[in-house]
């Protein structure tokens, strides 16, 4: 297939253009900037200039695909308050991607998130969440839909940890908050259940859902079911040989920071239904173990570049 890929040069997207190449894809890969498009090039896709806001550019670029991945996301906007406006401008791409790809039944996978799905309780994939308050349930919401208009659709739902080296999300926000402050915290008890996989297990569950994934599928891309963030917190506080102390739910973010407040959630969540579905097995290591490679320690934290390319 040819695979149109937003994202491709940000976190996820950096293993799975690989991962396609391998299962014999081409790729092209939306890219913003100069340096995305180098990157691409250099990983062995090719260009497509343009950015999530250029409507009529993704139209273009997914008629001519034979299917498309859309990981990008405005975490430009995200990151500075304006969840909104990156929820929106999501929504608008995968409507866009949509009117391209209807009536073909060409494969659209979109990257959702699974943080809040079904909070205290282990979510499945065919938990429905709350769209009430917006976010990026919505665009699932209307991606999935797209399954009625002959685009052969689904949903990849990601943990908030995906990890690896060259991690720049969530975890390194911990560690840093672990650096800052002389002490590893968890919230309260500790007993939150933090789901997580391998970038590279999400990558190959990405090129499986493109190539078999039902129409209207939702999919979790779920190693660790849920790590308690207690264990989190002893992994760094051993690797940083810091204290590891306890973090009242009321004062979380000011000691954590902004992610504060999703560390004090209990959202675990299986991937039964997706293995099931599609033969996907994790390979690579789980959360813990990749922390003690001791990879996540050596660098400091930077905000994820899952941008729209």
């Amino acid at each position: 297939m040819r695979v149109l890929v937003t994202g491709a040069s940000g976190w996820i997207g950096s293993a799975l253009v690989p991962e396609l190449l391998i299962g014999g894809h081409q790729v092209v890969g939306l890219a913003r900037s100069e340096a995305s498009a180098a990157a691409l090039v250099a990983a062995g896709a090719t260009v497509h200039r343009g950015d999530l806001d250029d409507l009529d550019g993704l139209r273009t670029a997914s008629a001519a695909a034979d299917g498309v991945v859309h990981l990008a996301f405005r975490h430009d906007l995200a990151f500075t308050g304006d969840m909104a406006g990156a929820a929106e401008a999501d929504r608008r791409a995968v409507e866009a991607i949509g009117d391209a790809l209807a009536g073909s039944d060409r494969p659209l996978v979109i990257a959702s998130g699974l943080l809040g799905v079904a909070p205290g309780r282990t979510a499945t994939e065919r938990d429905v969440p709350d769209t009430a308050a917006g976010g990026r349930a919505v665009t699932a919401e209307v991606a999935l839909a797209l399954a009625g208009r002959g685009v052969r659709s689904s949903v990849l739902r990601l943990p908030p940890t995906v990890h690896g080296e060259g991690d720049a999300g969530f975890v390194p926000f911990v560690i840093d908050a672990a650096r800052r402050r002389g002490v590893s915290g968890h919230v309260d008890d500790g007993a939150q259940r933090w789901p997580a996989v391998h970038v590279l297990d999400a990558a190959h569950l990405f090129r499986l859902a493109l190539e078999n994934a039902p129409a209207g599928s939702v999919l979790h891309a779920v190693a660790d079911e849920g790590v308690p963030v207690r264990t989190l917190a002893e992994v760094i506080g051993r690797h940083l040989d810091v204290p590891v102390v306890r973090v009242a739910a009321a004062d979380a973010v000011a000691h954590f920071g902004w992610i504060g407040a999703l560390l004090a959630l209990d959202s675990p969540a299986s991937a039964a239904v997706t293995r099931d579905l599609l033969g996907w097995q994790p390979v690579h290591p789980a959360l813990v173990d990749d922390l003690d490679k001791g990879h996540y320690f050596s660098r400091p934290a930077r905000p994820a570049d899952d941008t729209d390319g």
